[in-house]
């Protein structure tokens, strides 16, 4: 499982790091810049479009691992390199294969979409529309849960909701350096260990594509970190809300052959995905609330995100970004424990737990700006 995780996360680091410098050579000559504003938080043009390298560093290791699988399976004889436990899995690699570039063509028709919004400033009408297609275009692919629902049409309904929402609350966490970066690294770590440690079985396609994801994201992040040196923009945020979205779907979290699978009650654990991702769902909710109460579009940009707030509260911007992680690190622990309790009554504690830690930041919250307002 070692040489897995490695195969996995080295590739996309080394490809994501190298595209993303390459990227800040070339955004500035594409015009991609993102320039201050009085709703954001930067105080000198930063080159945007980080979010190709974030795209390279998957796209490539992924039709890489894939091409590899292929001429294995077409040669008739797997090779001592292979670790004996993937070795029966390589033929289910390309048996959905189709599926997979089926999710991996709609994160690229997001950021192809962000990369453009990045430079022409594209309203939120037809971004929205769009990723209302791609949604729906994954669902009626096949890329859809059930929630141990009978009706089809409520999961279908669920999931292209999970996928908007996800998709928006990544990109709405976009604005510190290294915010969106590090919670979409956090996630897509704790998503893998998930797939490989509690599903019984381990989940190897899933896990790869959430590994590789995470080199990716970190490679990107050594250029993102405080100081920035490039943005990823739009097209980086909704390729990584897209991509855990769907590999969320994708994933097996419920098994009854693993510990705290046994029994009907362990169904509990797929609350996991909403405690992993407590924070980017708390921010679209609360920013949602604060606009409309306000009077103004739910989808203007503004500074009334859980960063800003707490920087409201007397926080440095890397204070932020570092306090948001470590919340997302909290919530995700949440999740994984999920799946070491077997009853409903222990992961309904778990749930009141992440509760009150978000309701501790509210009060936080509010209290900030009732500070600035006075």
């Amino acid at each position: 499982m070692l040489f897995f995780v490695f195969a996995c996360l080295v590739p996309a680091f080394v490809i994501s790091f190298l595209a993303t410098a390459l990227m800040r050579k070339l955004a500035p000559r594409w015009g991609l810049i993102d320039q201050p504003a009085q709703r954001k938080v930067h105080v000198t043009p930063t080159p945007l479009g980080g979010g190709v390298g974030i795209w390279m560093g998957v796209i490539i290791p992924i039709a890489s691992a894939q091409l590899i699988a292929w001429i294995i399976l077409k040669s008739g004889s797997t090779p001592a390199w292979i670790p004996r436990e993937l070795a029966p899995h390589l033929e289910g690699v390309l048996y959905r294969s189709q599926q997979l570039w089926m999710v991996l063509g709609g994160g690229t028709i997001l950021a192809v979409m962000g990369l453009l919004d990045d430079k022409l400033n594209i309203s939120w009408k037809p971004r929205l529309i769009i990723q209302l297609l791609v949604a729906i275009g994954l669902v009626l692919g096949g890329v859809r849960g059930t929630l141990f629902v009978e009706q089809p049409w409520v999961g279908m309904a669920l999931t292209v909701a999970w996928i908007i929402v996800l998709v928006n609350s990544l990109n709405f966490l976009d604005n510190m350096d290294g915010l969106t970066s590090g919670i979409g690294l956090i996630a897509a770590v704790l998503f893998a260990w998930i797939m490989l440690r509690y599903t019984g079985e381990p989940r190897w396609l899933v896990a790869g594509v959430l590994l590789v994801l995470a080199g990716a994201i970190a490679g990107f992040l050594c250029h993102n970190w405080p100081p920035a040196k490039i943005f990823m923009g739009d097209s980086g945020s909704y390729f990584i809300g897209l991509l855990l979205s769907t590999m969320t779907v994708l994933g097996t979290f419920y098994s009854g052959n693993s510990s705290a699978g046994a029994s009907e009650g362990a169904r509990h654990v797929i609350l996991a995905p909403l405690c992993i991702l407590a924070i980017p769902l708390y921010d679209f909710c609360t920013v949602m609330i604060i606009r409309l109460k306000e009077g103004r579009s739910p989808f203007h940009a503004d500074k009334s995100h859980f960063s800003h707030r707490l920087v409201e509260l007397g926080l440095s911007k890397r204070d932020t970004v570092l306090t948001i992680h470590l919340a997302t690190l909290t919530t995700g622990v949440g999740g994984l424990i999920l799946y070491e309790v077997s009853s409903w009554n222990a992961a309904l504690l778990i749930i009141l737990m992440i509760l009150c830690v978000l309701s501790i930041v509210t009060i936080l919250e509010n209290v900030g700006r009732k500070n600035r307002n006075e």
